[in-house]
């Protein structure tokens, strides 16, 4: 019996290596993991969640799906209390703030051991701009339609000697994988930086629009 999963979630599931051990942290009920795997790609997953329900509902899921033999599930807020025997660390489906707290608390993460996919729904700009400062390099960045919403799935790496990010790659960086999606990710980007300088003209966020359109409005504005 086959799992259905979002694209959102398939997005994340396509950076996964095969043959890592994962650990989906802020699991819900644990679709991603099933699916890594049922598909063969992980060799084992930690599930791990704040609250008692979805974690519960996690294991059971697991157990329905005929995968629980290679899960670990674990109460934990963030990666506080999980095991740290794994290659990729998955967060999906949260917003920058909680993300930027879950890897501040985690100092041990920023090792060459780890690997990280990062799903966020909201501030993306912030995130890639702590990651950015504290020594992660975004390798890729996907971005995909999910419904009426582009997302964008990050893969990211411990890599404190790459160059820092500009604040307008912050908000659309080079990394971005070519696509439709992208192309349409870009325009959005573009549109939100220009309602928040009409409303104010001088900061941050006319410099970020000024390079946006400076580095790609001849390549998307055709």
């Amino acid at each position: 019996m086959k799992l259905p999963l979002s694209d959102r979630l398939l997005a994340c599931c396509a950076l996964v290596a095969p043959g890592d051990r994962v650990a989906d942290v802020g699991c819900d009920h644990g679709h991603l993991g099933i699916h890594l795997l049922q598909s063969g790609v992980a060799r084992s997953v930690i599930e791990a969640d704040i609250n008692r329900g979805p974690l519960q509902s996690a294991r059971n899921n697991a157990a329905k799906f005929g995968v629980k033999e290679r899960m670990t599930f674990c109460l934990s807020d963030g990666v506080r209390s999980i095991p740290r025997d794994f290659d990729t660390l998955v967060c999906a489906g949260m917003g920058a703030d909680t993300m930027i707290s879950i890897l501040s608390a985690a100092p041990w993460l920023r090792s060459s051991r780890y690997r990280l996919i990062l799903q966020c729904q909201s501030k993306t700009p912030s995130l890639r701009r702590y990651l950015s400062d504290n020594g992660w390099y975004l390798r890729q960045e996907r971005v995909l339609r999910d419904g009426r919403f582009l997302y964008t799935v990050m893969e990211v790496l411990w890599q404190p000697e790459a160059p820092s990010l500009t604040l307008g790659q912050t908000y659309y960086p080079p990394t971005i994988c070519p696509s439709p999606e992208a192309e349409s990710y870009y325009r959005w980007v573009r549109e939100g930086l220009r309602i928040a300088v009409a409303h104010r003209p001088d900061g941050e966020n006319q410099a970020a629009l000024a390079e946006l359109e400076e580095w790609y409005g001849k390549e998307y504005d055709q």
